[in-house]
């Protein structure tokens, strides 16, 4: 498998090597400014841990976010950072996506299933006991960080706790007592994503929207424990769940297209919607990209209602953000985001606003010479589930949370090279 970026303790070992002093030394040119960046600790989610192409995997952990920062950290007096690696055996973890073919723009997505890292058949992941740094967990929520039962229920974070903790310790306590200098946050993504992925439609703890008073309350307990005692750090916003290819890859007037190639009669797609009776779609309803495969669309029901394309057999509204979805949930990522920039302030924070980027990607950006955007497969920033970040992806966001911390610090934490990352991997 090709590496991406060296371990930072294998670039500290280096850098050891080719001095004669103890210590690694800060190259000319560079500072740490007003932080130290000694001992770094990432909290967040999926996007913290290298989840990508809907699973978690060891290349994606290898190029997190957090990894290629700390890798930069290491030329202005960064110590070593330390991930919950899987295995080269196990290297892919809990089984993700790949492209296995493309044919005139169609995707064949397949599953991998070898070498992967479930150690019994209630699908419990290999346990990870070392020294850890990088501590995102996929799911994880500002409100469940709180709910120690939570750490029984995700397989990601019982992977890294011990036997007697599982289902006693919360991830708010997990995160603490780790004597860092430095930390990084973005956690609260899925505290709105959660219940947009589910189409607005809320059956379980993953996918309410958590309210916003909450909200506020429990990222403040979150960032006054990770400053406790005086640390530094950067917390990044929330991005536009809108601006993701998992909401702009299925469009109504492409289902509509592909309805009329086979029956050109065919006059308009049909959603059910939370408000009201079945009623025809618009461009302003985004519908998820899982329904592409779900093969669903056009199929008869009982009466012979074509479905999605007569309002007596509409696309259910688990399928669709409607557009008075959508309305909602800006309002609470809007709402959130208020939230965090406030607190943040207050406490002098460096402040990663990856909703404003994000939605400049989804728009279309060169970044150092390289055309990036957010449409799937091609656009170089989303993996293949159209949530997650490719390499290149994490790339670009970790020199968002550089600027913002060199900004803050007066720092000179050299930034990535995103031509060295790949986008969504094409088959051979």
């Amino acid at each position: 498998m090709k590496k991406y970026i060296l371990n930072s303790i294998v670039a500290a070992t280096i850098l050891f090597a080719a001095s004669c002093k103890p210590e690694i030394e800060t190259p000319a040119g560079t500072t740490a400014g007003n932080a130290n960046f000694s001992k770094y600790i990432a909290v967040g989610n999926s996007l913290t841990s290298g989840f990508a192409d809907g699973g978690l995997y060891l290349e994606g952990q290898q190029v997190a976010y957090p990894n290629l920062i700390a890798a930069k950290m290491a030329t202005v007096g960064g110590g070593a950072f330390t991930s919950p690696f899987f295995t080269e055996a196990q290297s892919n973890g809990s089984g993700y996506l790949k492209l296995s073919a493309l044919v005139n723009g169609s995707p064949t997505l397949t599953n991998v299933t070898d070498k992967l890292a479930y150690r019994d058949a209630a699908m419990h992941l290999a346990k990870y006991t070392g020294e850890l740094q990088n501590l995102g967990i996929p799911g994880m929520r500002v409100d469940l960080a709180f709910a120690a039962p939570y750490g029984a229920a995700n397989p990601y974070m019982e992977r890294l706790l011990t036997d007697s903790q599982v289902g006693t310790v919360s991830y708010f306590q997990f995160i603490q007592g780790r004597n860092h200098t430095f930390f990084s946050l973005w956690l609260g993504n899925n505290d709105a994503l959660g219940w947009a992925t589910n189409g607005g439609v809320t059956t379980d703890a993953t996918n309410v929207l958590t309210d916003k008073s909450t909200f506020a309350l429990l990222y403040s307990n979150l960032v006054n424990a990770l400053t406790a005692g005086g640390q530094k750090g950067v917390v990044g916003t929330i991005p536009d769940v809108t601006a993701i290819p998992y909401f702009n890859t299925v469009t109504v007037a492409a289902l509509l297209n592909a309805a009329k190639a086979i029956n050109p009669a065919a006059a308009a797609i049909y959603i059910q919607t939370s408000t009201g009776a079945p009623r025809i779609a618009t461009a302003e309803d985004l519908i998820r990209l899982p329904f592409q495969s779900s093969g669903l669309f056009g199929v008869p029901n009982a009466l012979g209602y074509p479905y999605g394309l007569d309002p007596r057999n509409p696309i259910a509204n688990n399928w669709v953000l409607d557009k008075d979805e959508i309305v909602k949930v800006k309002d609470f990522v809007n709402s959130y985001n208020s939230s965090i920039k406030s607190l943040a302030t207050s406490k002098g924070l460096a402040i990663a606003d990856t909703y404003t980027y994000l939605n400049q990607v989804k728009a279309g950006i060169a970044i150092q010479g390289v055309n990036i955007n957010s449409a799937f497969i091609t656009g170089g920033a989303f993996s293949l589930d159209g949530v997650h970040l490719t390499p290149r992806g994490n790339a670009v966001i970790g020199n968002v949370f550089i600027d913002a911390i060199n900004s803050t610090y007066v720092s000179t934490i050299p930034t990535i090279d995103i031509s060295q990352y790949r986008g969504v991997k094409f088959p051979n």
